[in-house]
């Protein structure tokens, strides 16, 4: 009873924190009404580019600015991803179009050239929102059965060329952006509600008589003389001592999209037949060879046991081979069982995060407009979750006799975070080195501390201290004093061959998905297709489950009993793919150059393919158990 209540309370708790999660940040989740001519407020968010993989603040760079900079209420997730959400200078007024409204005027000098020179070199992206929809840029295309337009997240801040004639690279600005609303109208109230931000970008060199003033008209952009800017015929450029002024159009177009699909567009930017029939494919093939692994051993091993116990009455029971030789030792405790007990411990801790966090997001708990909500409830999840990573290391201490179930459960508590946050601290180090606004402030880096050391370590133990007090689990065969000597292994038993070959089939479940799964992280594009990443979710456990109990079959069979580490480690080692696969993408995908930016992308790989390998390694070790406690307690054993 003591065990359900406090399953009941955590439950409870993170109802509570995700509720608190979304609450605390969510403009837009309820819809808005918007009457004719009421005012809409712009934000600008951070500048990203695929290329650094560093974001910065918006008015890092000299950018106009409203008369006083205001920060928005950002999250926990928000504030880890870089997200830096400010007013914006720009004045929108709903269903009011405007023209060629001059926002301000600049003169470049030569830090400033230089800092627009770089961006525009690394090919930034500005970043803004309108009602918590994001600024996209749409994008024609005229391949068959694809979408006629696709989006692009931000635009550029500038683009590189030269003239006609010349072979010299030239800088140019983004001075003057064409904003298009989408609404959609209610006919009987006739207020609207937005449900699309675009934007065209144009790079104008503005001109104008007489001396600067703030009344001064442009003769490029001049909404009097129904002159606008359709073009970059004559660009702006980028060099020291130039004058910029920046200006912008409001066009607001009535929609028939309502406001519960308006993110649609944004979540089909891919090119989602392939992506389908990719993952449908490799379902098909790993439940395939899930069915047969499976068929093949419930025939075998129910003929095994059969045989097994006919023999016992029979004197062919003195010539015994496989695997029930080894029946008084494949239960001995195995070496550095207290490290074992670590690593199930914290794999249960990140299946019961990624187990829950991924029903939120089915549920649309999680969805792109709560921005940051994912990454909060993971963290949240994952603090929470250390009462079963106690529960889970001291049941299995307290079977391998141990008795300082303190020790294991400091262990627990502390391994596996430790190192994660020493490759964390180390990439902040280096992200805080480029001034970029990824670098997590010492405020949020104090509350990480809190929820680790305040919440997360009392759970482990609590968890640990409730784990303890059950009884033991039995083996269901005596163990000998004397360990028997294992015979000679043929090739293919060979620890690092078949842990090695056992990563591969749980790596095949998942590795179309992890390509969509990378692609929306560095790539800055958005993943929401939570449904079929479940699926495959469930496709890695039972895969990982599966194989595991193959090779510990065959190991068993060959007489080798060191099954415990061996368990682990097998389906742990779809871990090393991983990260392979990660390098790869990284050489074929991506256009790093910066030498920071390449360890910032190694580094979190590192950490998820870590991560990886707990999880992964915890269900072949659970599948194992299983395994190994049925078939030994099913035959007669003198």
């Amino acid at each position: 009873m003591g065990m359900e209540a406090s399953g009941s309370a955590i439950v409870f708790l993170l109802l509570l924190c995700v509720h608190v999660a979304h609450s605390f940040y969510l403009p837009g989740v309820a819809p808005q009404d918007f009457e004719k001519g009421d005012e809409l407020k712009v934000k600008v968010n951070k500048l990203t580019s695929i290329k650094t993989q560093l974001p910065y603040s918006y008015y890092s760079l000299p950018f106009c600015q409203p008369k006083k900079i205001v920060d928005s209420t950002e999250n926990l997730g928000e504030v880890l991803r870089g997200d830096r959400i400010e007013n914006a200078p720009y004045s929108f007024k709903m269903r009011e179009a405007q023209m060629c409204n001059v926002l301000c005027r600049i003169t470049l000098d030569a830090k400033t050239a230089k800092a627009f020179k770089e961006k525009i070199d690394d090919e930034y992206r500005v970043n803004m929102i309108l009602d918590n929809l994001p600024l996209v840029v749409p994008i024609e295309r005229g391949d068959p059965g694809s979408p006629a337009v696709v989006y692009q997240l931000g635009y550029h801040v500038g683009l590189k060329g030269q003239y006609e004639g010349s072979k010299e690279q030239k800088f140019f600005m983004h001075n003057h952006l064409a904003f298009t609303v989408r609404y959609h109208r209610d006919v009987q109230t006739d207020s609207a509600r937005i449900v699309g931000f675009e934007v065209k970008p144009y790079s104008i060199k503005h001109e104008y008589d007489g001396k600067w003033s703030e009344k001064t008209r442009l003769t490029t952009c001049d909404p009097h003389t129904k002159r606008l800017v359709v073009s970059s015929s004559t660009p702006q450029e980028v060099e020291p001592k130039k004058e910029i002024i920046f200006t912008y159009d409001v066009d607001f177009q009535e929609s028939e999209v309502k406001w519960a699909s308006r993110w649609d567009a944004y979540l089909l930017m891919n090119d989602n037949q392939i992506h389908w029939f990719s993952i449908v494919n490799s379902l098909m093939i790993v439940l395939f060879l899930s069915g047969m692994v499976a068929m093949i051993m419930l025939r075998t091993l129910y003929r095994d046991i059969s045989r097994y116990n006919e023999l016992e009455t029979q004197e062919e029971a003195q010539e015994e081979t496989g695997w029930k030789l080894v029946h008084g030792d494949v239960f001995r405790i195995p070496t550095n069982s207290d490290l074992l007990c670590v690593y199930v411990g914290t794999g249960v801790q990140c299946l019961g995060m990624v187990f829950v966090t991924m029903i939120f997001a089915m549920l649309g708990f999680l969805s792109p407009s709560n921005r940051g909500g994912l990454m909060t409830a993971m963290l949240l999840l994952w603090v929470f979750m250390g009462l079963f990573a106690g529960y889970a290391s001291s049941r299995l201490y307290k079977m391998f006799k141990g008795t300082e179930w303190k020790r294991i459960a400091f262990r627990t508590a502390f391994l596996f975070p430790a190192v994660v946050s020493s490759i964390f601290f180390v990439l902040n180090a280096l992200i805080w080195g480029q001034k970029s606004s990824g670098a997590v402030p010492f405020g949020t880096m104090f509350a990480l501390i809190f929820l680790w050391f305040g919440i997360s370590v009392p759970l482990v133990f609590v968890g640990a201290y409730l784990g303890f007090k059950k009884p033991a689990v039995d083996d269901p065969v005596k163990t000998n004093k004397i360990p028997r000597q294992i015979p000679e292994q043929a090739w293919y038993m060979n620890p690092v061959f078949s842990i090695l070959i056992g990563g591969i089939l749980p790596f095949g479940a998942v590795f179309i998905e992890l390509f969509f799964i990378l692609t929306s992280i560095w790539l800055n594009q958005f993943y929401y297709i939570f449904g079929f990443l479940f699926l495959v979710f469930v496709i890695l456990i039972v895969t990982c489950a599966e194989i595991t109990v193959v090779l510990c079959y065959f190991q068993l069979c060959s007489e080798d009993y060191l099954w415990w580490w061996r368990s682990y480690l097998t389906s742990g080692s779809s871990a090393l793919y991983l990260f392979l696969y990660a390098t790869f993408y990284f050489f074929t995908k991506l256009q790093i150059t910066k030498l920071v930016s390449a360890m910032l992308y190694f580094g979190y790989m590192l950490i998820a393919s870590y991560a990886f390998f707990v999880l992964t390694g915890t269900i072949g070790f659970y599948a194992c158990l299983w395994f190994t406690r049925l078939i030994y307690s099913s035959v007669k054993i003198d």
